[in-house]
């Protein structure tokens, strides 16, 4: 029997698709159930299932409105109850229907009626970081009520793996910890869900734009040899798995949801497989040797042949609306207006009212100028990333000539520490010497390093870069206990040897270049420092001052601070340093200080606004 199953992710902001509800979307489409997948707000939810309802109602009562185009006032309605919308809506037909279908949806709203016959046979939640702690647990607590079973709401994900009594303790259920990678744990079958494609369809059925959208995601492997103490991968993954086929994952989502551009393996340690040689020679044969180029697949003819198939046409009407409103912007004057009023005829102006007849009886007309579209695409070059990292102690000349078969890009290797410097430079230069020159990493902070690591550890990259003319983009990544009962929910860790201000100091400076560094040495001294003596002063400097850099420079207040600053006695430094590293100013006035330390802090009091509307002021007078 066809079930009803929701696929939810909390609305945070994340890069990545979610790859396990893609999964599971793939396994309940097997079975014959009907899969909606949602990322939003759950209020934005329940209006637009309501929404959707009313809309088709109305058009059965007067097709001659164009109901579709008053959407903002019918959720308006049901959500507030103005009777000026009602009014509003009700002048737009002659049938009393319309007010009373109107104030009902309204009432099924206001009192919740929604929640007394529950429409879900199955709910599933997916976790991610544990610092969007109090968004998840308000996503799982409503969306559980939605579910005629209490028993089939089932949660996993990283938050679920590493905090699955506190997510209990939080929503009463109890979440699955790891992966879904054994017959029988949703259902009594032999599938494998771990092992399934991924589910590209359920992508089109949200407004959320992931920024990583354009790509064959996977692993090849799973787990990961080391036992690093920082890392939760032996927590989620706990068994290494040496190899995992992924070509015919590829072929499959290729045929169906048309060809992506990019490969992106999630891989914890794929150096560590004693079938690594294989696993590369399966990317090439999966179409990703050094050489291949990628062309931008016709999106109209995957969502038509979707159609066609009966496979999720409701995201694929969607999609289909929206190439339409694309097109529209692209084509000749001459050509707007007789395609729009192709469209008004055929009821495809808007997603509600498009009907999967309708969208194949104007294939004819629509086939020619999206064929013209796409013919025009330029082939463009095909990456793959190893997005988790490479462990540098892992990275042999052999293995590194190996990997500059595939057009690796970036080459991500780990360095967690500055004791992995020789390490770590070794496996830059091998690298370089097999011509591959675009390189990233995370870099670990806040750990159990020292803020002078982080610098050595940035400074060495600019070095490279300037020595072998490569590229090495750099991103500062703040280490956060998550499964730490005290600190999971938060972001609020520091580390042995940080503080509040040195964090934020880090942060300030990461804002400004976006949260990575690239090349340029000159760009990097003047964000971090000639040396380690100007990176102390960076951490210590006024998060004002670092923010606004130039201006504060410029007209001398930064060199005023800091003279201040040196001035001031061993004794009265050791005072105004336990105050800067607690990074909390609001009180410093009602403080029993020195005039001297007081004259510091003064520079710590200026906020963003001040500097913002001083900048304003002296622009203006230019």
């Amino acid at each position: 029997m066809s079930r009803k199953v929701l696929l939810v992710e909390p609305n945070y902001k994340n890069k990545y698709p979610p790859i396990g509800l893609m999964k599971l979307a793939t396994y309940h489409r097997q079975l014959g159930d009907e899969v909606i997948f949602y990322k939003g707000e759950f209020r934005e939810f329940i209006v637009q299932g309501i929404y959707e309802e009313v809309v088709e109602k109305l058009y059965n009562i007067d097709n001659r409105v164009e109901w579709f185009r008053l959407k903002d006032r019918i959720k308006q309605f049901i959500m507030r109850g103005f009777y000026d919308d009602l009014d509003f809506l009700a002048s737009q037909s002659e049938s009393n229907l319309v007010s009373q279908n109107l104030i009902y949806y309204k009432d099924y709203y206001k009192k919740k009626i929604y929640l007394d016959d529950p429409k879900w046979d199955r709910v599933c939640i997916s976790t991610l970081f544990t610092f969007h702690w109090k968004k998840t647990i308000e996503t799982i607590n409503s969306f559980k009520q939605l579910c005629k079973y209490p028993n089939q709401v089932f949660i996993g994900g990283v938050a679920a793996s590493v905090l699955p009594i506190e997510i209990e303790e939080a929503t009463g259920i109890k979440p699955w910890i790891g992966l879904l990678n054994t017959p029988r744990i949703l259902d009594d079958n032999e599938i494998v869900i771990d092992n399934l494609p991924l589910d590209y369809s359920i992508l089109e059925e949200v407004d959320y734009d992931y920024p990583e959208n354009n790509g064959y995601y996977g692993y090849m492997t799973r787990g990961c040899v080391n036992k690093c103490s920082f890392c939760l991968v032996p927590t989620i993954e706990p068994t290494y798995c040496e190899y995992i086929g992924i070509q015919g994952q590829i072929d499959y989502v290729r045929n169906r949801f048309g060809e992506k551009r990019n490969l992106l393996l999630l891989d914890n340690n794929v150096l560590a497989s004693e079938r690594f040689n294989q696993i590369i020679d399966e990317i090439k044969l999966s179409g990703f040797g050094k050489k291949e180029m990628f062309m931008e697949p016709n999106k109209y003819e995957i969502a038509i042949k979707a159609i066609q198939d009966d496979y999720n046409s409701r995201a694929y009407i969607k999609s289909i609306i929206k190439l339409y409103k694309q097109l529209m912007t692209k084509l000749p004057i001459e050509d707007q207006s007789k395609t729009y009023e192709l469209l008004k005829q055929y009821n495809l102006l808007d997603e509600v009212t498009a009907t999967k007849a309708n969208i194949l009886d104007t294939y004819d007309y629509f086939k020619p100028l999206f064929d013209k579209k796409y013919i025009m695409q330029k082939p463009k070059v095909r990456h793959v990333d190893f997005n988790q990292g490479l462990d540098a102690r892992l990275l042999t000349d052999d293995k590194m000539k190996k990997l500059s078969e595939i057009p690796i890009n970036p080459l991500r290797v780990a360095f967690d520490t500055w004791g992995m410097k020789n390490i770590y430079e070794k496996a830059i230069r091998t690298a370089v010497k097999y011509n591959i020159k675009s390189m990233s990493n995370y870099l670990l902070y806040n750990y159990k390093d020292k803020p002078v690591d982080l610098y050595y550890r940035l400074k060495l990259n600019i070095d490279l870069c300037e020595e072998l003319g490569v590229t090495i983009y750099s991103f500062p990544m703040k280490y956060h206990p998550i499964d730490d009962p005290e600190y999971f929910a938060d972001r609020s860790y520091i580390g042995e040897h940080w503080n509040r201000k040195y964090i934020r100091a880090v942060q300030a400076i990461l804002n400004s270049t976006k949260g990575k560094i690239g090349k340029g040495k000159d760009f990097f001294e003047e964000a971090f420092g000639r040396n380690e003596e100007e990176f102390e002063k960076l951490l210590y400097m006024p998060e004002t001052f670092i923010i606004y850099r130039m201006y504060y420079k410029n007209n001398g207040i930064t060199d005023e601070w800091w003279n201040k600053f040196r001035r001031l006695s061993p004794e009265q430094l050791t005072i105004a340093k336990h105050i800067i590293h607690s990074n909390d100013f609001q009180n410093v006035k009602e403080q029993e200080l020195e005039a001297k330390i007081q004259d510091v802090l003064y520079y710590y009091s200026i906020r963003r606004e001040d500097a913002e509307k001083e900048m304003l002021v002296t622009s203006n007078m230019k």
